[in-house]
């Protein structure tokens, strides 16, 4: 019988039994036993990093304790005792480590960077905040279903100063969403004090300025943190609503262990680890005569060997072999593309009502579908695009949303996990960069990282010519081709927008949906009037000829016709790329090699633009068939000015035709 210290910490029974509180201390001791482990195997050179949650697994358990197994948590990378209460297989928690195949990321993420859904996990990015916005779209999911189900999201006190943060908390109160924000206030960011990242004496204060219930939890008292957390989620499977919850406690270890823990007084450290969960929980189950030795032995015999045997078998597994062809077909989900041809019936559209049409009628298609977006519901939107669909789908599924890119981005990456599909408009494509780091980082990577698809579709209404200025014209596809994972659709036509926004939409992959403002009202064709969809990475060719390759998309497709009509004596292969990612490379190619010349017209400016990557393709690929050098046209390297003579004179329009001529006399 080991000395009985008295417990540093209050603990209630209340109503648990025995059994129960067996099962908190054991699943407090396991994650602590792996960690102690780790730190072993730190020191020996055999794990490359460790996040320590060392002091902080009541959280962890309390809350995962609390839930169903089907309820998403989204947890941070201090939350080991989120995965080993879910039961994770060791074996394959420590290949994930190892960067081995058994992991969850085929070796391309590592430590918690990871999600799962066969344990409804979702694991964190380093850029923290976004996690926040993507719970939000998941517990989305639950409240239009009914199923009565609580997603939990942890952050630290750090994540608490990130903006997403705040528009998650914005958006769950709005909606009265049932999400339940978890901050671990564990003292400091990675060596900045509390008191340097925020002024007011309670993080849970935060909550009652966006009107959510919130509590303050000791976050070292196991009994205090389940049996609260259990009650709370209780109460919002009745009630759905959001709940956030501060809960304190301290980190003890370094922010990783290579970072140290020297900025910290060494009074506060010895004060924190008098209050550790685990030894405090085990003195008091020994005074309640609860937990004795014989079984505090067997649990410590039963974990340590499973630890053992799992890091045997995980060593025992070769390390991945680099495929490349695996690497490239894993950066999207492998799509099911079903065609659905046009019917014979058409009338004659502008291209916003085209986009109109074929959003409409894929709401009709998925049931599952939600669209989001500001002023998009009564409204309509700003461009009324979507005039008229409340009354059709009601304002369950066409949804108002907050000033929060950003959030709503994160949102339907939340209505995927859940198995639904979102299409988010922004309300001009430049207000993207309000949202952009939930595109690039989390959209984008998800299906690379973990084989989650991103089930998102991103409406860009761009472009210039509309004497906007500079914060409401850009056409900044540029930023987003670069970006492994996204696809991007840029039509020119009534009927390619149709078609194409029902593909995208089918798309299990993100897909940012370009719209010209500029073609809204001014572009006319006849468009079937049925549903119908059309392929992602096929040109058009609009128009052939032998002496050049006219190559662009967009508003850049009107302004070649143009030119063209007003120079009949030009024989010119016109290609309208319509999808930039993918991109039909063949379409170019057989054109480049039939002419012997090239020119790309983009409305963007020049440097960094997808005329760049086309030149250089070309004088790879084509240089032997080259009659001149391949010639670019793009707008000034400025921003885009208001002044209706300024963006005239920016605009890549009015050099086309003298750079064309040029080219053809070279």
């Amino acid at each position: 019988m080991p000395t009985i210290t008295k417990s540093n910490i209050d603990f209630d029974k209340r109503n648990l039994t025995d059994k129960s509180l067996l099962k908190l201390y054991y699943n407090m001791l396991k994650p602590r036993l792996i960690e102690e482990k780790m730190l072993i195997l730190l020191r020996q050179g055999k794990v490359s990093k460790w996040f320590s949650g060392i002091g902080q697994e009541a959280i962890s358990v309390g809350v995962t304790m609390a839930l169903k197994p089907s309820e998403y948590i989204l947890p941070m990378h201090r939350n080991l005792g989120v995965f080993t209460t879910r039961e994770i297989p060791l074996h394959r928690l420590f290949c994930q480590w190892q960067g081995k195949a058994s992991g969850f990321t085929k070796g391309r993420d590592r430590s918690f960077h990871f999600g799962t859904q066969e344990y409804n996990i979702v694991g964190m990015i380093s850029h923290l905040g976004p996690q926040l916005g993507v719970a939000d779209g998941i517990a989305l999911a639950n409240l239009l279903k009914k199923n009565g189900k609580v997603t939990a999201v942890f952050t630290g006190e750090g994540g608490t100063s990130e903006g997403d943060f705040h528009e998650a908390l914005n958006v769950a109160s709005v909606w009265q969403l049932p999400v339940m924000f978890c901050i671990e206030n564990n003292g400091y960011g990675l060596s900045t004090p509390t008191n340097e990242q925020y002024h007011c004496k309670h993080l849970a204060d935060r909550g009652k300025g966006y009107g959510i219930e919130a509590f303050v939890l000791d976050g070292n008292n196991i009994i205090e943190t389940y049996t609260k957390v259990k009650k709370l989620v209780e109460s919002i499977r009745k009630r759905p609503r959001p709940i956030l919850i501060e809960f304190e406690t301290f980190r003890r270890r370094g922010h990783e262990e290579a970072s140290g823990t020297k900025y910290v007084p060494k009074d506060l450290i010895e004060a924190w680890e008098a209050k550790d969960p685990i030894e405090n929980f085990r003195s008091y189950l020994y005074s309640k005569k609860i937990l004795t030795a014989k079984i505090d032995e067997a649990y410590n015999a039963e974990i340590k060997a499973e630890i053992d045997s799992a890091l045997d078998s995980a060593y025992a597994e070769d390390d991945i072999r680099p495929s490349e062809t695996e690497e490239l077909n894993d950066v999207y989900k492998v799509v099911d593309y079903k065609e659905h041809t046009p019917n014979k019936e058409t009338k004659e559209l502008r291209l916003i009502d085209a986009i109109s049409e074929g959003l409409r009628q894929s709401m009709e298609k998925h049931n599952d579908l939600i669209l989001m977006g500001q002023d998009i519901a009564e409204y309509g939107g700003v461009f009324k695009i979507t005039e008229g669909f409340v009354k059709q789908f009601g304002k369950e599924r066409v949804r108002n949303t907050p000033i929060c890119e950003s959030a709503i981005v994160e949102a339907g990456m939340g209505l995927s996990i859940a198995g639904m599909k979102a299409v988010v408009e922004m309300q001009f494509a430049d207000f993207v960069t309000s949202g952009f780091n939930p595109v690039v980082n989390y959209l984008a990577k998800s299906h690379y990282r973990w084989q989650q698809q991103a089930d998102v579709v991103i409406r860009m209404p761009c472009g210039g010519g509309v004497a906007a200025g500079p914060f409401h014209s850009q056409t900044n596809e540029a930023w987003f081709t670069k970006t492994p994972g996204l696809k991007v659709i840029y039509p020119a036509f009534p009927y390619d927008a149709k078609g194409l926004l029902a593909t995208a939409i089918n798309d299990p992959n993100p897909v940012l949906f370009f719209e010209h403002k500029a073609l809204y009202r001014s572009i006319r064709q006849d468009v079937p009037t049925d549903y119908y969809t059309l392929p992602f990475g096929k040109a058009s060719l609009l128009k052939e000829g032998e002496s050049v390759t006219i190559i662009t998309y967009g508003a850049g497709v009107h302004w070649a016709l143009e030119t063209l009509e007003k120079n009949s004596d030009i024989s010119a292969d016109v290609i309208d790329l319509r999808t930039l990612q993918p991109l039909d490379k063949d379409a170019i190619f057989n054109s480049v090699k039939k002419t012997g010349r090239a020119i790309i017209l983009q409305e963007d400016s020049m440097f960094g633009g997808i005329a760049s990557d086309i030149s250089a393709m070309l004088m790879e690929e084509c240089f032997e068939y080259l009659d001149a050098p391949v010639k670019r046209v793009a707008s000034m390297e400025t921003p885009i000015p208001f002044a209706a003579q300024l963006e005239e004179q920016y605009m890549a329009r009015g050099k086309f035709e003298g750079s064309l001529r040029e080219l053809l006399s070279y």
